[in-house]
């Protein structure tokens, strides 16, 4: 397995939002390739310990590596994140100080141009976080419908061309199957008006963002998954989420708005009967995005977004 560089997204940020305390039991979600992972064990120094998941194997293997100096205090977990709860209860733990889900592809994800995430370099069709499972995008490519694939990439990727696009990718495929990214990305290319065509960045950037997102079932029960981790924060535990795509930060955002509304009764009712009670405190009222230091040395942060809150 080769070796990758890294690089954390608001690191301060994450650490300091999460307020970190040193007996502290803390859930990171998206573990990675332990980059916010190892500043938080750092600091469980009092007994703390950090449960950690990623259903990418590569990167558990090269997390586990990184942090088996701290064996003591973490437990890493070969699995999505949404499977949180069944997780948790297994190891009998029903209280949480803290959590950490960075949503999206990591790095080493995107440079290992063998996964096939990458519209720059020539690979099989795959955007598999989870080696393991059988969807592909090549499958998604090859055997959805136009209409499928035309709500694909309008949805999860805000295509303006997405019917154009899907109907070129049918054509294309009734010659012979679209094996990989380059093909892909020529296609998408050659659907967009030689004007436009580099308006926007690369032109096939938002098609391969929706479907790696189908492929790994990415917003898939994401709301639910919050919300079962916001429940589960003891009285001043914080829930930190940083999205890459503005259907992840629309799913946070209205979940933690849901958390802090407390009395939902109609404006003339003399009196509560509701019964329902503000749960967390939104520390961050807009986002937290990247400074300009960081962004000089990780450009791949200028779409990250941070929200943070605190159960009351």
């Amino acid at each position: 397995m080769p070796e990758f560089f890294h690089m954390p997204v608001m690191p301060k940020e994450v650490i300091s939002g999460l307020n970190i305390k040193s007996d502290g039991v803390y859930f990171d979600g998206t573990l990675g390739y332990a980059g916010h992972a190892f500043q938080i064990v750092e600091r469980l120094t009092g007994g703390g310990r950090l449960i950690a998941t990623d259903k990418d194997s590569e990167a558990i293997a090269a997390a586990t590596k990184r942090l088996s100096g701290y064996s003591d205090r973490v437990t890493i977990v070969n699995s999505d994140f949404k499977n949180a709860a069944s997780i948790l209860d297994g190891l009998g733990i029903s209280g949480l100080d803290g959590v950490l889900l960075d949503l999206g592809i990591s790095s080493p994800q995107i440079d290992n141009f063998e996964r096939g995430f990458s519209y720059m370099q020539d690979a099989r069709l795959d955007m598999r976080m989870c080696r393991e499972q059988y969807l592909t995008a090549y499958h998604i490519v090859n055997e959805y419908s136009a209409g499928a694939l035309t709500r694909i990439f309008d949805e999860y990727g805000e295509e303006k061309l997405a019917r154009r696009i899907a109907e070129r990718i049918v054509k294309e495929r009734e010659k012979a199957p679209i094996e990989t990214t380059l093909q892909l990305s020529s296609i998408v290319e050659n659907a967009y008006p030689a004007a436009t065509r580099w308006k926007f960045g690369h032109p096939a950037k938002r098609v391969f963002q929706s479907l790696r997102i189908e492929t790994n079932s990415e917003l898939t029960g994401l709301s639910e998954t919050i919300a079962e981790l916001i429940r589960r924060l003891n009285k001043n535990g914080r829930i930190a989420v940083i999205s890459f795509h503005s259907l992840e930060d629309k799913i946070t955002k209205h979940c933690f708005k849901d958390f802090e509304i407390g009395c939902i009764c109609p404006k003339n009712f003399p009196q509560c009967v509701c019964g329902h009670k503000k749960e967390i405190e939104i520390l961050t009222k807009k986002p937290l995005t990247a400074s300009e230091e960081e962004l000089k040395e990780n450009g791949r942060a200028a779409s990250a977004k941070l929200r943070i809150a605190e159960k009351l």
